[in-house]
Order: structure tokens, then C-alpha cells, then sequence
């Protein structure tokens, strides 16, 4: 029977997971193209499942008790949270990439620093947190995980897409135009270039692991460049 690692399994409790059966655990840090759990067919994917819902219903318990503006703004913040951005952001603050179980190829393409199998991994410790210990304790790892998040001002600024979008409208201009003009590397690590542009105002580009960063992080670009 496959077992963790004892310095993963160190990792695990140092970060306030109560590990009781490491089956569960195993199942959360392995990505689709480890092959090397007995030849089992385990993965981090409903276990991502369920704990994206976790994290949703817990981020957004915290938003409502703390009284953070209209339902417009709450949501806005809460997809900022729990974006896929910031559950990466988080799994390296704590190390994770060390302990996800990866294929080789999947490593040596650079899967352990992808934003996506980052997000995702993180969101499977969750779920597996939920399981094993219940909600009220896999809420509380995800305030005390997601503190500097929560009490930062993420997802407290406007989007640059609606902040573009309305910069076009005030002054009259046509609604910018998303293309994405690149798709590079494998599905796991995938990297996507994204141009926006304005019909007689510019242009700008911007890279990142999803389609949806990559027209954000275009349009704050333009805004810098042109707004």
C-alpha cells in the first residue's frame, strides 16, 4: 500500500491538515500523470471538485459577516479569492510544489510552478481537509491559509476588462476587441498570449497560464499604456 512521504506528511500537518488517512492525502497531491501509485488510477480531480465548493462557501461566509459592500462588489472579491491565481499564490507561500506527485514528463514541462495544477492541487487539500475532518475545520484552515488574502485588498480594485470597457465608453470609443494570438506548451502548462485593442486608440498583449489572465493582465496594459 502507497504511503506519504514522511517529510510530506510532516509538510501537511505543519500546515494545520490533520492527515488520519493518507490514502485521501495521496489522492489530493497526485496529478493525472504520476504513474507510479501502485499503477492506480488516483488523482487530485474530484477531490478539487468538492473543495472548490469548500472554498467558495467559505470565502464567501467571510465576505458577507464582514460586511464588505453590495452583492456586486462581494462577488467580485470572492472570484478574486478563489481564483486559480490566488490558490497557486497560496500553494507556494506554503511549498507545496515540493510535494505534488507528478509524472516525469509532466515535471520536466514544468507542471510543479503551473499556475492551474497549483490552483487545483490546493483546492483538492481542501476537499480532502473536508472529508477527513469535516467543514468547521476545513473553514478554519482556509481563514488561517487565505488570512493576508482576505484582510488584502485583492479582488477590492476594478477588473481592468471593466475598467477598460468603461474608459472606451467615456470617451467614446468603439469596445475593445480580445484575441488570443498564441497558445503554447502542453495542456497542463499551458501558456496563452492574449492581444487587446481599441479601434483607433491601440493595442497591447500580455501572456499567462489561462485565457482569462492573459486578457486581464492585456487590458491593464492598455490602460497603462494608452489610459
Amino acid at each position: 500500500m502507497t504511503t506519504l512521504e514522511p517529510d510530506t506528511r510532516d509538510w501537511l500537518e505543519a500546515q494545520g491538515f490533520a492527515v488520519s488517512e493518507e490514502t485521501r492525502w495521496l489522492e489530493a497531491l497526485t496529478h493525472g500523470s504520476y504513474n507510479g501509485a501502485g499503477g492506480g488510477a488516483i488523482d487530485y480531480q474530484r477531490l478539487e471538485f468538492l473543495g472548490d465548493r469548500v472554498l467558495g462557501l467559505s470565502v464567501a461566509a467571510w465576505l458577507y459577516r464582514a460586511g464588505d459592500g453590495p452583492e456586486g462588489r462581494l462577488s467580485q472579491r470572492l472570484n478574486a479569492l478563489v481564483s486559480g491565481a490566488t490558490c497557486a499564490r497560496i500553494a507556494r507561500a506554503i511549498g507545496l510544489p515540493a510535494h505534488i506527485r507528478l509524472g516525469k514528463q509532466a515535471r520536466d514541462d514544468g507542471g510543479a510552478d503551473s499556475d492551474k495544477i497549483l490552483g487545483d492541487v490546493m483546492e483538492a487539500l481542501i476537499g480532502a481537509c473536508f472529508i477527513e475532518n469535516g467543514f468547521d475545520a476545513a473553514q478554519a484552515t482556509v481563514y488561517r491559509l487565505w488570512a493576508s488574502e482576505l484582510e488584502g485588498d485583492v479582488g477590492k480594485a476594478k477588473h481592468p476588462k471593466s475598467a477598460l470597457q468603461e474608459w472606451a465608453a467615456g470617451n467614446k470609443r468603439q469596445m475593445p476587441v480580445y484575441e488570443v494570438t498564441d497558445r503554447s506548451g502542453p495542456d497542463h502548462a499551458a501558456r496563452f498570449t492574449v492581444k487587446v485593442s481599441v479601434r483607433n486608440v491601440g493595442e497591447a498583449e500580455a501572456t499567462a497560464s489561462s485565457k482569462g489572465e492573459a486578457e486581464r493582465l492585456a487590458a491593464k496594459a492598455f490602460l497603462e499604456r494608452h489610459g
